[in-house]
């Protein structure tokens, strides 16, 4: 894929990309994860470190974990041999875990940032968990998609990024997706029984402030009425230039903690999925010191659960 106008514009922007060492994972996370029918599963998410998307969105920051090239064949089956070991986890030892997550920062159905031999190494190591969760553009899912949930012993689930269904905010964000073509992707993943899971996007560029979070929820519903298990809302970070250049054109305004609990009361009800609020990197979004971690904490507990909990009152900053 050529690059576009905007793409040698975003990427002209970016900070200096960090040192990748394309056999090394970026690290990994045993974390308790609800699904849709209330169970509480363990799952090993893995970081690999592959080749970069080609699709340049202007709120990517995952770029930087990417190599400046593509993912050399081997790679990735050593990164994740190593972590398993690590975990002391071998299929003749079993494991106690139900899921393996692998995000490579890229898309997994693209052969360029996970070549045949990964592909297949990949296959073999997921036996030993019940699900696998892997993630890929919509653009990507395909025979092949199919083709390799029939070789994995677990079940499959690939996670797309639907970001927000704004007319003009999803046409302008250079993604190269419009809802069409996520419709079809997610037909195909239902039409050969493999789970999906949706990204949506709080605080979207070239959304009003005012706006983002009725369009964030609009997104959410979308997604789970096109079969979405679990849904997770990720509140937008600055930081590869792109991002500020928009607010600086006041194009883009950063989301905040009372945004991301405020989709999270409404959103988290779905009887037919599981929606959460990504907290990873939430301590940048609290400015108040007194109530912060604990509102990050409640919507901790109200991903695990599914179930309401009170608001965290502050006299400090009046947050209610």
């Amino acid at each position: 894929m050529s690059p576009s106008a905007a793409d040698e514009r975003i990427r002209s922007l970016r900070p200096p990309r960090k040192h990748v060492d394309p056999y090394t994972a970026h690290g990994s996370i045993v974390e308790e994860e609800r699904r849709p029918n209330g169970r509480i599963e363990r799952a090993l998410t893995v970081f690999l470190a592959g080749a970069e998307c080609p699709f340049t969105c202007s709120f990517c920051d995952l770029w930087q974990w990417t190599l400046d090239g593509p993912t050399p064949a081997g790679a990735l089956g050593r990164q994740l041999g190593t972590v398993l070991a690590g975990f002391g986890l071998s299929r003749s030892k079993g494991t106690a875990l139900d899921r393996l997550k692998i995000y490579n920062a890229s898309n997994f159905f693209d052969p360029r940032a996970v070549p045949a031999d990964d592909l297949r190494a990949i296959a073999e190591m997921s036996a030993e968990f019940g699900a696998l969760t892997v993630e890929s553009h919509a653009n990507t899912i395909g025979d092949s998609t199919v083709a390799f949930a029939r070789e994995i012993g677990a079940r499959l689930e690939v996670a797309m990024g639907l970001e927000t269904i704004h007319p003009a905010a999803a046409a302008q964000m250079n993604k190269r997706l419009d809802p069409s073509r996520f419709d079809r992707a997610a037909g195909f993943l239902s039409d050969h029984d493999i789970d999906l899971r949706v990204f949506v996007l709080l605080g979207a560029p070239y959304i009003d402030a005012e706006e983002s979070v009725v369009w964030t929820l609009r997104t959410v519903e979308y997604a789970v009425m096109r079969g979405a298990a679990v849904v997770s809302i990720i509140p937008v970070r600055g930081g590869n230039g792109e991002m500020e250049r928009l607010e600086s054109l006041g194009q883009f305004t950063p989301p905040t903690l009372s945004q991301l609990e405020e989709v999270l009361d409404a959103a988290m009800h779905w009887p037919r999925a599981v929606v959460t609020a990504d907290l990873w990197d939430a301590e940048r979004l609290v400015v108040c010191d007194a109530c912060g971690p604990k509102r990050i904490e409640r919507m901790r507990s109200m991903n695990l659960t599914g179930r309401a909990a009170p608001r965290i009152s502050c006299a400090e900053c009046g947050a209610a």
